[in-house]
């Protein structure tokens, strides 16, 4: 029998996964999900879109990694490694140009070796028209497969987001249209299903059908569900084959009829009878390291006692955890929470409506910490969605003698706190992410000089998020130091690059010219670096040399988005309105607002005077969408030339005005003069 006194260290590593999502290269232990990996699998090579959903920790990452990839041959179809849609990178985020975060992201996780910076400027629909065709042995294309996975992160955050996500879907509805044989997979968790829909329908309307009731969509949804008992069963005995170890008769079927029960006991009503996987992952790998090395035969007798144990463990220590992480310890308060939230009602203890769900003081990135490490499942009841306890026991009181002795959190390096860090910056926990990365840097080794320079450019984005662009400058200059120091050259580029953007943020653009030119020299292939090259050049009111620098970016890549579009808005600015439109509309579609201000004073500049204004009137929309006080001294002053070129003087002398305040950037002296002229003459 296993108690806890036979505890020693294991020198057989555990068959089991643990509560870490399977991987391409742990297949050949992912068990329990043959029929719907196959399942998935048709959909994901037969339907335009295909949407996988369950409830969270259901395993949705696991069957798409371990299950369906595996099946997916390499001649049959070109499949792009799976993609997410948030990001924590060290990178310097200050280097980018300005892009769609939930854009880049993906674009990142399909090229995870292309420099960010050089992805920032990239739309979905140009990434996948640029890769290499495949194609079979008669010459055909093969189909492209891409899946997204964690889909729900796109349905965080306030208007801001909920711009970048409809243009997000807008790029995929526009790539769909365009590759004929791409197949997109869709995994979300079931309580922001909802919210997919109207996006599922736009993703779905390139490929309508004709039928006698009405058009038809190609599009799947896939529930996955909890584990059926033949599939529980089989993850608990399979992997341990081969490692001179077997369950008695009946002692795998025990770990799964006790697993069934306490699910079943934590929903408080009747359900088909099934496993949570994160459930069987926690007892079978703490049972396994259990057992003294030289058990051969796992018993009913183990099994019995160490179920409901590893469970409570488990839930207790994650509790802690996060408590340790984001409430200073006080993991009274945060039980106190849990069990007002949900504790005992009539019936027995119900989901209960997110719309009902009060903070209390916790926040919701403590919530959402709570659904991600599994304490809590989301779910979806009756069209809306819902909370629900993944451990009844989670809401008794603990008394202080009764806590488990092992308990302590492990001894965490460096590595572990800056991906701590990545991870809270990743959810926007700017204090989280300061105070992780500060003690990431306090333990890493003065010599360690790569992850010191990780460490200060993740705790640059930080200052950077935060709007300190000093603090931000201060800390990406200490990575570019360690990186030279460490002969990382090709990683010092971008941090200058993103020093030469701040200091033109700052108003000094020739210190930005300095810093660029440096970054140059260390990184000469990097063309997004001369396009910023070039903008710090027109801010400093050198407008032929920095039109010069984009003519020779385009020379080397006629097709660079970013060079078409900031060649276009400079040629707008100094008049030169048939060149500006040409650039522009190459670079379509125009997505940001100073782009589209730009192709409308062209516009103007042509005399297409209503076009004009439509255009402006929208992208001064848009900018106030994204920043309802409109700071963008260039853009205001491009409107304002447009409403002076169609005869409306009021309108152009008040965003003159408001050109010459505004400070996020500031107007170049060479516009500032324009926008006085136009007060003046109004």
């Amino acid at each position: 029998m296993v108690t806890p006194s036979t505890k020693r260290q294991q020198t057989t590593p555990t068959p089991y996964q643990g509560l870490r999502a399977f991987q391409l290269d742990d297949r050949h232990r992912f068990f329990g999900r043959d029929e719907e990996s196959r399942e998935l699998r048709r959909l994901w090579q037969s339907q335009r879109l295909t949407v996988l959903y369950g409830a969270s920790g259901v395993g949705k990452t696991s069957l798409l990694q371990a299950g369906v990839m595996p099946l997916l041959g390499t001649h049959a179809a070109d499949v792009l490694p799976i993609g997410r849609v948030s990001y924590g990178t060290a990178f310097p985020r200050a280097a980018l140009p300005p892009h769609n975060p939930f854009v880049l992201a993906l674009l990142m996780s399909w090229a995870p070796s292309a420099p960010p910076n050089r992805l920032a400027g990239m739309t979905i629909p140009a990434f996948l028209e640029a890769r290499p065709v495949k194609r079979d042995a008669f010459g055909d294309r093969l189909p492209m497969l891409v899946a997204i996975d964690q889909a729900e992160e796109l349905f965080a955050g306030g208007r801001r987001n909920r711009l970048y996500r409809d243009w997000f879907f807008a790029q995929l509805a526009e790539a769909l249209r365009a590759h004929r044989g791409l197949r997109l997979l869709v995994s979300i968790r079931i309580d922001r299903l909802m919210e997919l829909l109207p996006y599922e329908c736009e993703l779905a309307e390139p490929e309508r059908k004709s039928s006698p009731d009405g058009p038809e969509l190609d599009w799947e949804r896939f529930p996955l569900e909890v584990l059926s008992f033949g599939g529980a069963l089989e993850a608990v005995r399979e992997p341990i084959r081969g490692t001179g170890r077997t369950f008695a008769t009946g002692a795998a079927e025990q770990v799964v009829r006790d697993l069934i029960t306490v699910r079943t006991r934590t929903n408080g009503t009747y359900e088909p009878e099934g496993v949570e996987p994160v459930q069987l992952q926690v007892v079978c790998e703490a049972l396994w390291k259990s057992l003294p090395p030289e058990t051969a035969e796992i018993t009913t007798r183990d099994v019995h006692h160490y179920t409901e144990r590893a469970l409570s463990e488990y839930y207790e220590g994650e509790m802690r955890r996060i408590a340790a992480e984001r409430l200073d310890g006080d993991d009274r308060r945060l039980r106190a929470w849990l069990r007002l939230t949900f504790g005992d009602q009539p019936g027995g203890r119900q989901p209960v409506r997110r719309s009902a769900v009060r903070n209390a003081g916790l926040g919701a990135a403590v919530i959402a910490q709570l659904v991600k490490r599994h304490l809590l499942r989301a779910d979806q009841r009756r069209g809306e969605g819902s909370l629900e306890l993944a451990y009844d026991r989670l809401v008794q009181p603990a008394e202080q003698g009764d806590r488990p002795a092992d308990l302590s959190l492990p001894r965490l390096g460096p590595e572990d706190f800056l991906r701590g860090a990545e991870d809270a910056l990743r959810e926007d926990d700017l204090r989280r992410a300061a105070k992780l990365g500060e003690e990431a840097l306090a333990r890493s080794k003065e010599d360690d000089l790569r992850l010191r320079a990780r460490i200060e450019s993740m705790l640059g984005n930080v200052a950077h998020e935060r709007g300190d662009l000093e603090a931000t400058i201060a800390h990406y200059s200490e990575a570019a130091k360690a990186f030279e120091t460490a002969g990382a050259v090709g990683a010092v580029g971008p941090l200058l690059t993103a020093i030469g953007r701040l200091r033109l943020a700052q108003g000094f653009p020739a210190e930005a010219v300095r810093e660029l030119h440096a970054a140059m020299v260390r990184v000469p292939a990097d063309l997004s670096i001369q396009t910023e090259l070039a903008w710090a050049l027109w801010h400093g009111g050198h407008l032929e040399a920095a039109v010069g620098v984009l003519d020779s970016v385009l020379d080397r890549e006629g097709n660079n988005t970013d060079a078409l579009l900031s060649r276009g808005q400079m040629l707008a600015g100094m008049g030169k309105a048939k060149a500006a439109l040409r650039d522009l509309d190459r670079a379509k579609p125009l997505r940001w607002p100073f782009a589209k201000v730009a192709h409308a004073l062209a516009l103007a500049q042509t005399d297409s005077i209503p076009q004009a204004q439509e255009e402006m009137i929208e992208a001064l929309k848009e900018a106030s969408d994204r920043d309802p006080e409109v700071a963008h001294g260039p853009l205001l002053l491009y409107a304002a030339k447009v409403e002076h070129l169609a005869g409306q003087t009021t309108s152009a002398v008040g965003l003159a005005k408001r050109a010459i305040s505004a400070r996020a950037p500031a107007l170049p002296d060479h516009l500032a003069n324009d926008a006085r002229q136009l007060v003046v003459g109004g």
